[in-house]
């Protein structure tokens, strides 16, 4: 990976000047509704956009009916994502109707696919803001443009993207956080649209990670997610994604997690990170796909399925009570029957805590796109609920497992579903629920696991 370049400081301070040009006008939005869909990586850029927004004198709306100003941090990596982004859209035009001083403004992946912005301009001309993945930066700059030139401003970087530092930032979260350290992807897998709308491969420096770390540490954080579109190609893979692991494991933040992963990246000293480090919890999410070579071979993969089964055996064998993830298609363009069988064999003989299960959606601009499908949609249907089936009896069977033992559990918020309990994960990344009040919140406390649902935990405090 070459290095990337880092936005100069001196353009950071320029859109923080527009921030306080933005905030000092009499006829700008007082309130703001953020709608972040997709990945993790979407969520943290929808809290340096809240930063963003706040500085700009703005208060953040719970519904969007009251807010000034709507932005759409939009996800395409699958069509009914990008569907349901567009959706939501169109509805905005109606409430812009009854409020034609809203802000209605759409950015993220969505809107950096080639054609998408000039389709917005033509097809929705009621938006007020189109910016891409690489130049939200540019937010406060181009809600000014907005507010003073009185028309829309369309603004989508055809470049790489660089590393920004210095945004400002508000987190959803006093005692959990995302801590960026590596953007884009270079690896181009034939069904996946992410290199081609997060740009390619590039990481922040060691250093600023560490600063970040360490600044949320002070902050009260006890538990940090590490994120990138592959996080152990980390400044180009091998050994430096597990060295800053030792390092960033070394400030003494109680949890240390990190996704998503790359089989192919997966380093010796990774995987012994697993069995040394004190703060990283065993929890790996490692998206396998396909079981078969010939498919993950025309997914553009670079792995077969012995390896990425030999890496199972060596996590398992540093880390015995290893919590393994995945994401699989299913229907990728050509798959025969015996060739889903072997994803099914490879998901019993794996037995993934869970797994995230897709049937196969074509994105225009990949490769995989332009491949001949002959497979007919209720083929895939039935393959992918077999799949689902199996799965959740294999989820199950491993909550099951958990019943009797004791874990420590970060309490994240109160329980949606049962009155007078709250819930968190444990090490492994199961979510458990347990009688406590909302005191607890931000707390580590132990937990007895006393039964299992089909993907959730029950348990009682013990002790103090």
């Amino acid at each position: 990976m070459k290095d990337r370049p880092i936005v100069p400081e001196g353009e950071i301070l320029r859109q923080r000047e527009f921030m306080k040009l933005v905030e000092a006008m009499d006829a700008r939005p007082r309130s703001f509704h953020i709608v972040s869909m997709g990945c993790q990586m979407n969520e943290r850029d929808s809290e340096s956009i809240a930063g963003m927004l706040q500085e700009m004198g703005m208060a953040p709306a719970a519904k969007r009916e009251d807010a000034d100003l709507i932005l759409y941090n939009t996800c395409c990596v699958r069509e009914n994502a990008e569907n349901k982004a567009l959706g939501n859209v169109i509805w905005l035009k109606e409430l812009k109707k009854d409020k034609p001083d809203l802000m209605i403004c759409v950015g993220g992946c969505m809107t950096q696919e080639k054609g998408m912005a000039a389709m917005m301009k033509k097809r929705y001309p009621f938006i007020d803001l189109v910016y891409g993945t690489h130049n939200m930066y540019k937010l406060p700059e181009y809600v000014w443009r907005v507010l003073t030139e009185k028309r829309p401003v369309i603004e989508v970087m055809d470049i790489d993207g660089e590393v920004v530092e210095g945004l400002p930032e508000a987190r959803k979260s006093d005692f959990m956080a995302f801590v960026n350290i590596m953007y884009g992807c270079d690896n181009f897998c034939t069904y996946c649209i992410v290199p081609h709308v997060r740009g390619r491969e590039r990481s922040r420096t060691p250093e600023a990670v560490l600063e970040e770390c360490v600044r949320l540490q002070d902050a009260g954080v006890r538990e940090i997610m590490l994120l990138g579109q592959n996080v152990n190609s980390y400044r180009g893979g091998g050994a430096e994604f597990a060295e800053l692991l030792y390092r960033v494991d070394k400030i003494g933040i109680e949890r240390i997690r990190f996704m998503t992963s790359h089989p192919k990246d997966l380093s010796d000293e990774l995987i012994a990170a697993f069995g040394e480090l004190k703060h990283l919890m065993p929890q790996l999410h490692l998206p396998v796909q396909a079981g078969d070579d010939e498919i993950l071979r025309r997914m553009n993969r670079r792995y077969t399925r012995a390896h990425y089964l030999d890496l199972v055996n060596r996590l398992r064998s540093v880390c015995p009570d290893i919590g393994l993830t995945s994401d699989i298609i299913v229907g990728f363009p050509g798959e025969s029957e015996a060739q889903f069988e072997a994803t099914m064999s490879l998901a019993r003989q794996v037995r993934f805590d869970a797994a995230y299960t897709f049937v196969f959606s074509p994105r225009a601009g990949t490769r995989a796109a332009e491949l001949p499908d002959d497979t007919p949609y209720e083929v895939k249907s039935a393959r992918i609920q077999r799949l689902i089936d199996l799965q959740q009896s294999i989820t199950y069977e491993t909550l099951r497992a958990q019943v009797g033992k004791t874990d420590r559990v970060l309490v994240e918020a109160a329980s949606t579903r049962d009155a007078g309990s709250v819930g968190g994960k444990t090490p492994r990344g199961h979510m458990v629920n347990f009688p406590g009040g909302q005191d607890l919140i931000g707390k580590f406390v132990d937990v007895e696991i006393t039964s299992a649902g089909k993907n959730t935990l029950r348990g009682k405090i013990i002790g103090g």
